[in-house]
């Protein structure tokens, strides 16, 4: 196996696990440590990995995000296939939450429920919404975040304890044993009171999101009820039965 091969190797596995050694390096593509070594070196210094002692994490801690709009635009075809299947959990006359998260905006593309009431603040959603004659929105106030759409802030929060509803669309920045975390505090305290303000609590994520921690926790993942995604991780399978989160992979690659 060539090197560029193993350093993809490394890359996958540690967006599915989240840390990897060097011995696990060694054990997974039948190298020696010196080798292993050599590879979490080009890697470092291609910026891909931050090294550890005796591995590596991924530097997701210290990377920008990109904008609302960029990342609308990456795995579109997989976060499309989640949207539209979330879509189907809403039914007639529900009232729901929906965040900011880009894989929640194909939800809101797909609804075709009627007479639900929808509350976000995401600007972009809103605007999805609106051209639904079946659903009524309500915008949560705030403050502008101008670079990725959405109001934040205390208003947003105070007023989200106003409302109860039956479900709670989410996303996910990522996703550890330790719960769902978002890069930033602003999103993340908006989300938290969503997440207490609904019933169920569904969370949208592509396989991405798996073992990539973030800034800021918004939960753990026992206040999750439902999760969809395109892919599950086999490591993660075990973890969601046992905190018996019902779970759905779309697939990749098909409708």
């Amino acid at each position: 196996m060539y090197q560029e091969e193993r350093m993809l190797g490394i890359l996958q596995y540690l967006r599915e696990h989240g840390r990897i050694r060097v011995q696990d390096i060694c054990e997974q593509f039948n190298v020696s440590r010196d080798t292993a070594r050599r590879d979490l070196v080009k890697l470092s210094e291609q910026k891909l990995i931050i090294r550890t002692r005796g591995g590596a994490v991924l530097p997701t801690l210290n990377q920008e995000i990109e904008s609302y709009k960029e990342r609308l635009d990456l795995k579109g075809e997989s976060k499309e296939r989640i949207g539209r299947e979330a879509a189907k959990w809403i039914q007639d006359y529900d009232t729901i939450l929906l965040d900011t998260s880009t894989t929640v905006q194909y939800a809101a593309q797909a609804i075709t429920a009627q007479n639900i009431v929808a509350v976000t603040n995401s600007i972009d959603i809103a605007d999805i919404l609106s051209a639904k004659p079946g659903v009524k929105i309500h915008v949560l106030g705030g403050i502008l975040h101008a670079r990725d759409r959405y109001l934040y802030g205390s208003e947003t929060t105070r007023k989200l304890q106003e409302y109860k509803v039956n479900k709670f669309l989410m996303g996910a920045g990522g996703i550890t044993d330790e719960g769902i975390f978002f890069k930033s505090e602003e999103d993340g305290q908006v989300v938290r009171e969503m997440i207490h303000r609904a019933e169920q609590v569904i969370v949208l994520a592509d396989h991405t999101k798996f073992g990539k921690p973030l800034f800021y926790k918004v939960c753990s993942l026992d206040q999750v009820d439902f999760l969809i995604a395109d892919r599950i991780p086999e490591r993660w399978k075990p973890v969601l039965d046992r905190l018996e989160i019902e779970a759905l992979e779309t697939g990749e690659g098909r409708d």
